[in-house]
């Protein structure tokens, strides 16, 4: 299961190799890293992976996009929950995006393809081929500026039933920022924070701009 490779990747001694296209770990800036520190540092709890897991088997997107692969924990829960849908995921460091292919296959999914390279030379390009994006979860580059460009070079193929999640909204003060101006784009018609993630909507028939705030 999902949860026992997890497990195994908490364990795992093998030494990667990093280029870091982000805003980086706040834990660790060294340029070789062990797996068992990468999951530690970068995986999301289990109560995160299910909430993406209900949120892709309740709306059932065709093409979801990921930001921000990582060792491929929240991919796998995103894949898992409907094998109808196609998940595209970019990694921007190959040997981490290695390490993920690796899971995907342990785990038997055949409905993830995975992206390499720095998202700033690969996204255009991606958001383009895939065409209509109806679910994104963006877990990137932790930075006011490329946290707004991603959100815009995604809204060509939003349609008024996609969802976008922003992962680690209150990581910092550029990240509260990018969050804020998300929340006020007018193709926003509804907006909700969980403190750790934020979701945006944009359903017309949302006549007035909404914003809430759950514990979750």
């Amino acid at each position: 299961t999902i949860e026992n490779l997890r497990q195994l990747l908490l364990i795992d001694q093998q030494t990667l190799l990093i280029q870091d296209f982000g805003a980086g770990s706040r834990v660790r800036k060294e340029n070789t890293r062990k797996v068992c520190d990468i999951a530690r540092a970068s995986l999301k709890p289990k109560r995160f992976g299910q909430l993406l897991f209900r949120i892709v088997d309740q709306y059932s997107p065709a093409n979801i996009l990921e930001l921000g692969t990582s060792l491929g924990i929240t991919t796998a829960y995103m894949a898992a929950a409907n094998e109808q849908s196609k998940v595209v995921t970019m990694e921007g460091a190959a040997t981490v995006a290695a390490v993920a292919r690796k899971n995907f296959a342990k785990l038997g999914l055949q409905n993830i393809r995975l992206v390499e390279g720095n998202f700033d030379e690969t996204l255009a390009a991606t958001v383009q081929q895939m065409g209509s994006i109806d679910l994104a979860f963006v877990d990137g580059n932790h930075r006011y500026e490329p946290t707004l460009r991603y959100f815009r070079e995604l809204l060509p193929a939003i349609h008024e039933y996609s969802i976008l999640i922003f992962d680690d909204i209150h990581w910092s003060k550029e990240m509260e920022q990018a969050w804020a101006e998300i929340q006020r784009d007018p193709a926003v018609t509804l907006s909700i924070d969980l403190f750790f993630i934020g979701l945006v909507f944009f359903r017309k028939e949302q006549k007035v701009k909404q914003h809430f705030t759950i514990r979750f």
